[in-house]
C-alpha cells in the first residue's frame, strides 16, 4: 500500500496541517467566534449509538441513490466552498475525484476555476450560487452554469456577517502582490512542498472568482464585499430565483422547521440541513440534532440533506437513519486534496464509502434505504426542534 494513502479523514487532516502554510491551513478550520457550532457539528454525531446486530447480515449491501434526480454510487456530495487554493489545481481535482467515485460536485460561485472547466472534469455539477449582486447579475450567473452543463441549482443562504474567530482569522490578501509575496515567504518556506506544488506551474495561488462574472473577474473579497453590501433574499426572491432554473434546485442553510415549510412553498426541489459548517451564527446548534424535525416535517415533499461534521462512514449512517437523503462534505474533502490532490480525495471518499458499507452490514441491512431510526440510539435530550409553531 502506499505510503500516501490514508485511513481515515482524520489522519487527511492531519497531512493536511503538516503540509500546508499555517495561514493556509486556519482557513480551512474556520468557525466563527468562540467556534461552538463548529464544535458541536462534530461532536454530535458522537452522542449518537448504534443498535447492531449479529447474525443474518447482508452478504452484499449497496450504497447507490439519487440525488437531485442525479444517480450517485453512494450518498456523499462534494459541498461547494470557496477558493481552495491548498492546491494548484484546486476546484477541478476535487471534481476528477468526485466524478472517478460516481459521485455529484458541487461547485462555488466562490471558486478558483471556472464552471467550464469543472463541468468538463464532472458532468455532474451543481452550481452553487450566493444573494449577491443585482438580478441581472444572478441571471448572468445561472444562464453562464446552464450553458455550462450544471445540472442543477444550489442557493446557500446559511452564511452571515459573523466572522470573527476568538483564536484568530488568517490574513488573507486581495490579491497576491509583490509586498503581500514577501510578507508571506518566511510560512511558504517552512511548508516546501506546498511551495513547489505552485513554484512549478509557474503561478502564485489565484484568489480571483471567475464564475462571478465581470472582466477581469473580482476578487473573491471583491465579490465578498458584493455580497455584503446586497440586501438580504426575501422568501419572495427565493421563488424568484427558483422560477429562473428549469432544473433540480437546492436550499442550503435550513435548520428551522417553519423555514423548511417556506422553502417547499417556494418549489425548491431539495434543502440542505446546515449552518455553513459553523461559520454563520456561533451558538447554533449542529445540523444533526436539527435533521429529525425538519425530515418529519417537509421528508415527505422535498428531499433533505445534511451538511456539517461528517467525519466518518458512520456518521452518514446516522445522518441517513435520522432522516436526510444524502449529506454533503466541505472540510473531509479539502483536507484530502491538501494531502494528496486528486487521489486524496478519491481516498476520502473510499474511507466514507468502506465506513459506510461496515457499518451498514453490522446493522443488518442490505440498502441504505432500508435504514431507519431504530438503527441509531437517540439521546433525550439530542434532538434540537427549532420553529415548531411559527408560520
Amino acid at each position: 500500500m502506499s505510503n500516501a494513502w490514508f485511513e481515515s479523514v482524520v489522519e487527511a487532516q492531519r497531512r493536511a496541517r503538516k503540509r500546508l502554510p499555517r495561514s493556509v491551513y486556519k482557513a480551512l478550520l474556520a468557525g466563527s467566534e468562540r467556534g461552538l457550532t463548529v464544535a458541536d457539528n462534530v461532536s454530535a454525531f458522537d452522542e449518537l449509538g448504534f443498535a447492531p446486530r449479529t447474525a443474518g447480515l447482508a452478504a452484499k449491501r449497496e450504497l447507490a441513490t439519487t440525488v437531485l434526480g442525479q444517480a450517485v454510487s453512494m450518498p456523499v456530495l462534494i459541498s461547494p466552498t470557496g477558493v481552495q487554493a491548498v492546491r494548484p489545481e484546486g476546484e477541478v481535482a476535487v471534481a476528477r475525484a468526485a466524478a472517478a467515485r460516481g459521485t455529484a460536485m458541487g461547485l462555488s460561485s466562490f471558486a478558483s476555476k471556472p464552471v467550464e472547466e469543472v463541468v468538463a472534469a464532472n458532468p455532474t455539477t451543481l452550481f452553487q450560487v450566493y444573494w449577491c449582486g443585482t438580478r441581472d447579475e444572478m441571471l448572468e450567473r445561472l444562464a453562464r452554469a446552464r450553458e455550462a452543463g450544471a445540472v442543477g441549482l444550489i442557493l446557500t443562504l446559511d452564511w452571515s456577517f459573523s466572522h470573527s474567530r476568538d483564536w484568530g482569522s488568517p490574513r488573507i490578501p486581495e490579491r497576491i502582490t509583490v509586498r503581500e509575496a514577501v510578507r508571506f515567504t518566511p510560512e511558504a518556506l517552512t511548508h516546501p512542498r506546498w511551495l513547489w506544488s505552485y513554484l512549478r506551474t509557474g503561478h502564485v495561488p489565484d484568489l480571483t472568482v471567475p464564475n462571478m462574472g465581470g472582466d477581469p473577474p473580482p476578487t473573491f473579497f471583491g465579490a465578498y464585499g458584493q455580497w455584503m453590501q446586497t440586501p438580504p433574499a426575501t422568501w419572495a426572491d427565493v421563488r424568484w430565483l427558483r422560477e429562473q432554473w428549469d432544473g433540480p434546485f437546492l436550499l442550503k442553510g435550513v435548520i428551522r422547521v417553519d423555514e423548511a415549510r417556506r422553502a417547499v412553498d417556494a418549489g425548491v426541489s431539495a434543502i440542505s440541513v446546515s449552518n455553513h459548517g459553523g461559520n454563520n451564527l456561533d451558538g447554533t446548534p449542529a445540523a444533526i440534532r436539527v435533521l429529525p424535525a425538519i425530515a418529519d416535517a417537509v421528508g415527505e415533499e422535498v428531499e433533505v440533506l445534511l451538511d456539517g461534521g461528517v467525519r466518518r462512514g458512520g456518521d452518514v449512517v446516522k445522518a441517513l437513519a435520522l432522516g436526510a437523503r444524502a449529506v454533503l462534505i466541505g472540510r473531509a474533502y479539502l483536507w484530502g486534496l491538501a494531502a494528496n490532490g486528486q487521489a486524496g480525495v478519491e481516498n476520502v471518499l473510499d474511507v466514507l464509502r468502506a465506513g459506510i458499507d461496515s457499518t451498514l452490514m453490522a446493522l443488518g441491512h442490505g440498502s441504505i434505504h432500508e435504514l431507519t431510526r431504530a438503527d441509531v440510539l437517540v439521546p433525550a435530550d439530542f434532538e434540537r426542534a427549532l420553529g415548531v409553531g411559527h408560520v
